[in-house]
């Protein structure tokens, strides 16, 4: 057969629905300044599906930074790897700061996090080696895992007595290999908003040898007494050997992290493949996260402010008899029941009616029959934004209830 006659038949989970979703439910253009409320369609709309938790997308110091940065260096500097020509004191010194603030012996600056971690998993374990991870692992997780030679086991998210049975099993088989455990979790889950169980998974460490990787892209930043991520939360610092975190969430920029001891960071700097073979992240963008890190952590009211609209968004869904599900961070999950065609027109009419514009995951990504409507507080929301939004929750979520949807068609929005 041949390769391009074959996708024809093969667009995946979300692709069997591209003809109807493209530009609409999928790929959606936001438009306007990054803000609680941006355009969609030519209509504004009140957003709560951008990851700026901190609200600094938009903060005048960073934009000014992100300015200057752009007209000092250009975008090209520096040029080449960071191991071959694009190496540079600045790079260096967010390094240091960031592996400070998370209370590490050294930090390495990555481009990306999804290519980050992939590259990370792959670069830490070898064929004798076994990983053990959480069920609900981000993709980047599962795509890092899958290069992995070796065998791997998962256990059902958040599971401790079935992590044990993995950890007995790996230590099984690495003894018999002459390999090592690498334990893999979140600090936060982003879909359903719950975190990892760090100071469970870290006390095992006293009846198994393994390492410990946490993806903190969520958590870095929102959670903790100043911000340092879900590890601080829980202090486990010393638990967690492998630090990760993104740029993306609360940062507000592009790149991540990992932050870890000086001798394992040493040894990524020489064999992480993502970063050897990539151009070095730009000085633009360097500079900007040196200022985003900067206010991260001299103004913990922005923090504050987040969990004030998290808080009160949280509540006031489930006073409204929502199912928000055990959240234990700003993300918020609503829950309903439904069929697609449902979700669909949900999304419809809280974008068309209301002026809501959050994000929407429906089967196969969860069950048949849920819905999950995804709605991320920054600390650029209002209280006003939350009790409009607890409003239109409600009365939606009654109208699905009643059947309201049902004879609805899922259609492309022209």
């Amino acid at each position: 057969m041949d390769l391009f006659e074959r996708i024809k038949t093969r667009k995946g989970n979300i692709g069997q629905y591209a003809s109807q979703a493209h530009g609409y439910y999928a790929f959606p253009k936001l438009e306007g300044e990054i803000a609680p409320r941006m355009k969609f369609r030519g209509k504004e709309l009140l957003t709560w599906s951008i990851n700026n938790y901190l609200g600094l997308a938009n903060h005048p110091e960073v934009r000014k930074a992100d300015a200057e940065g752009a007209e000092k260096w250009g975008l090209a500097y520096p040029m080449g790897s960071r191991m071959m020509s694009g190496q540079t004191s600045l790079h260096e010194k967010l390094e240091g700061e960031l592996a400070e603030f998370v209370g590490k012996e050294d930090a390495y600056l990555l481009n990306f996090g999804y290519q980050g971690m992939v590259s990370i998993i792959d670069a830490m374990v070898d064929r004798h080696d076994v990983i053990v991870y959480d069920s609900e692992s981000h993709a980047c997780i599962l795509d890092g895992v899958r290069l992995h030679m070796g065998k791997r086991y998962v256990f059902p998210h958040n599971d401790m007595e079935n992590l044990k049975k993995q950890l007995k099993r790996a230590t099984a088989l690495a003894e018999k290999q002459k390999g090592a455990v690498l334990v893999i979790t979140e600090g936060v889950f982003g879909m359903a908003g719950d975190l990892g169980k760090l100071d469970e998974i870290c006390a095992l460490k006293k009846e198994f040898d393994f390492r410990l990787l946490v993806d903190d892209a969520h958590g870095f930043g929102t959670m903790g007494k100043t911000g340092a991520g879900t590890i601080e939360h829980f202090g486990v610092e010393d638990g967690v050997d492998l630090h990760f975190a993104t740029f993306a969430k609360s940062m507000a920029g592009i790149g991540a992290f990992i932050a870890c001891s000086e001798e394992v960071c040493n040894f990524l700097r020489y064999t992480l493949r993502s970063q050897i073979f990539a151009k070095s992240l730009p000085m633009p963008m360097v500079e900007g996260a040196l200022k985003r890190l900067d206010l991260l952590r001299s103004k913990p009211e922005l923090k504050d402010q987040l969990w004030t609209i998290a808080k009160a968004l949280q509540n006031g869904l489930k006073e409204a008899g929502l199912n928000i599900g055990h959240t234990e961070s700003p993300v918020t999950p609503v829950y309903l029941s439904g069929s697609v065609n449902e979700g669909t027109q949900v999304t419809m009419d809280l974008r068309e009616n209301y002026g809501i514009f959050c994000s929407i995951v429906v089967y196969p990504v969860i069950p048949k029959g849920e819905l999950l409507l995804r709605l991320i507080p920054t600390a650029a929301h209002t209280i006003e934004d939350v009790d409009y939004t607890v409003k239109c929750f409600k009365e939606v979520s009654e109208k699905l209830a009643s059947g309201f949807y049902n004879d609805k068609s899922f259609a492309a929005v022209e």
